[in-house]
């Protein structure tokens, strides 16, 4: 399927202000996939229906999965539809961790929190390959206090030393625990506001970046994550991959 065959557009729920879209959105622009994008901080309501969409984007937030919003559970009500009438599904960070809500699995602390630059391994044979590639190892960019189980009857993909599980496939719906969707505009906000959260938990795990570190490591590694997402998008909406973005 091209991008001409499906003029429905995909439907993004953004959360807060500083998360949105970035490099999705581009990514999307790029190949000619109308969006339509949902941000709850700024007033606006989830649709209640995935009525007239081709597909469902979650991004991520600050706010734990498990809270009582009811944004967040519109979110998974939309979920559940995609899911339920299969229209492709992808969370990103606070968007898989709903992902897996949905599914049962459990939602607590990240063994270690993961903020910054992480190598993911990615898991052995189909459809791990299939979804992440045939390189062994991915550095991904990371900003997360809290992870999901691995919910019954999805494929792992990836696991890293800090978190065992980074990202899950259920047939054609994708839960990352990593931010693919993040751009040099979009981290250069987080730094900006890293928050007394992480102030606490720097220096304390090896997982966790100085701000300095991220920046620096930024220029060679956003190119290398950005044709992962490329992959990644392309095989959630059925598109051929094109030339330089094989991931």
């Amino acid at each position: 399927m091209s991008a001409t065959d499906d003029d429905r557009p995909v439907l993004v729920l953004q959360h807060v202000d500083f998360d949105g879209p970035a490099a999705l959105g581009e990514w999307l622009r790029r190949h000619g996939v109308p969006f339509r994008v949902f941000n709850t901080q700024a007033g606006d309501r989830f649709p209640d229906s995935l009525a007239g969409y081709r597909a469902l984007a979650v991004l991520g937030g600050p706010m734990s999965a498990n809270d009582d919003l009811p944004s967040l559970r519109r979110a998974e009500r939309l979920i559940e539809q995609g899911f339920r009438e299969a229209i492709p599904v992808a969370g990103h960070c606070l968007g898989g961790q709903l992902m897996a809500r949905v599914l049962g699995a459990r939602i607590g602390p990240s063994p270690e929190p993961e903020i910054g630059w992480v190598d993911i391994r990615i898991d052995d044979g189909e459809p791990a390959r299939d979804w992440m590639g045939e390189e062994p190892v991915r550095r991904v960019f990371q900003w997360h206090y809290e992870a999901f189980d691995l919910p019954s009857g999805t494929a792992r993909l990836a696991t890293s030393p800090a978190c065992p599980n980074q990202a899950f496939a259920f047939g054609p719906h994708l839960a990352m625990q990593f931010h693919v969707e993040l751009d040099a505009a979009k981290l250069g906000e987080w730094q900006c506001q890293p928050g007394e959260e992480y102030r606490a938990v720097l220096g304390r795990h090896a997982s966790v970046q100085a701000l300095s570190a991220m920046l620096a490591e930024t220029a060679h590694a956003l190119p290398r994550q950005g044709r992962l997402g490329h992959r990644l998008w392309s095989r959630w909406l059925g598109l051929p991959l094109s030339a330089g973005e094989a991931g």
